[in-house]
């Protein structure tokens, strides 16, 4: 696992933080949104919709820093796994619509609000599955010729895409469900602690099973676990990882409110450090690396000073959102 330290892995970083400050943040509402059925219609269900009013459309911000600096720091990654995921992006994107136009017209619509929470929870989950097999399907590695994508339109279509799929979709309904036990209270907040426990064990059994199943996935992935002496730097991962999860469920058993939801971020940031040992140095697995798909030096200069500058704005602002809105949820908002 050579490691050197440039201006290309510099932006390698940007982007995983990008990536990783979306999963969280856009991961929670999605999260509400697949757990919507399970809600009461009426005061419950206006609660939940209520606690990521404020939030939910800013962080999407960085998904759109993630997209963008992919195609500007790393434009062959982005020629490569655009072609190779179409029908998984598209469906993230009218999933994203689906559930943006949902969340604003069930309070300006009541006459079809069924309707328009069923298009909230379809949007969520669609969006969320969709990530998840992206994500598979550039683990499993991308046919690759010259500097194109060489493979079929339904490459991306296998069971291993479809378990990081759902382990996704798990992850994103833990997220959600620590987030209400954090912003409601009452009965409302006993029923997302219970939605909580069942989510974490879910996501839990997905997290090993995705993880072993890339041990046979790819001999090279199998090498960075289990040989030296690369075997000393990923074992903290998923000891870190047991740790984590055992917290997780002692906090959920007990009146917390708040550790939970950072615990489960915990895990989150554990599995992409997770990731990170799994890929490193590749961009787009099995041969293309970070060096290889990056942009001229000269472009990342330029593209740096720019993220110098608007990255702390977007962080600030974020941080000032959530600030704001720290307090606990009622029928008619934060409190």
């Amino acid at each position: 696992m050579a490691f050197a330290i440039d201006l290309t892995t510099i932006w390698a970083f940007i982007i995983a933080f990008a990536v990783f400050a979306y999963v969280v943040m856009d991961g929670f509402d999605l999260g509400i949104g697949i757990l919507f059925p399970t809600f009461k219609v009426g005061s419950e269900r206006d609660r939940a919709m209520n606690s990521i009013a404020p939030v939910w459309d800013g962080n999407e911000t960085w998904l759109v820093l993630g997209g963008g600096g992919l195609f500007a720091a790393f434009p062959l990654a982005y020629a490569v796994i655009l072609p190779a995921t179409y029908p998984l992006i598209i469906a993230m994107l009218l999933g994203l619509v689906f559930r943006g136009v949902a969340f604003e017209f069930r309070w300006r619509d009541p006459g079809h609000r069924r309707f328009w929470d069923a298009a909230f929870t379809g949007g969520s989950f669609v969006a969320a599955m969709a990530q998840g097999m992206t994500l598979g399907a550039l683990l499993q590695g991308i046919e690759v010729s010259g500097r194109s994508y060489a493979g079929s339109w339904w490459d991306w279509l296998t069971p291993y895409t479809l378990l990081t799929g759902i382990g996704t979709v798990a992850g994103y309904a833990l997220l959600g469900a620590t987030w209400l036990v954090w912003k409601l209270d009452g009965e409302s907040q006993d029923h997302a602690r219970s939605l909580a426990k069942k989510a974490a064990l879910a996501t839990f059994v997905l997290m090993g099973a995705v993880s072993l199943y890339n041990l046979v996935l790819n001999s090279e992935y199998a090498a960075r676990w289990l040989t030296e002496p690369e075997i000393y730097f990923a074992a903290p991962v998923p000891i870190l990882t047991a740790i984590v999860a055992v917290t997780l469920l002692r906090s959920l058993s007990v009146s917390r409110h708040s550790k939970p939801f950072w615990l489960a971020i915990a895990l989150f940031f554990l599995g992409m450090a997770g990731l990170g040992v799994t890929m490193w140095p590749y961009v787009v697995p099995p041969g293309i690396t970070i060096w290889d798909a990056a942009s001229p030096e000269s472009s990342q200069i330029f593209m740096l000073v720019g993220v110098a500058i608007t990255m702390p704005l977007i962080i600030g602002y974020t941080a000032w959102a959530y600030w704001v809105f720290r307090g606990k949820v009622d029928d008619t908002g934060y409190h």
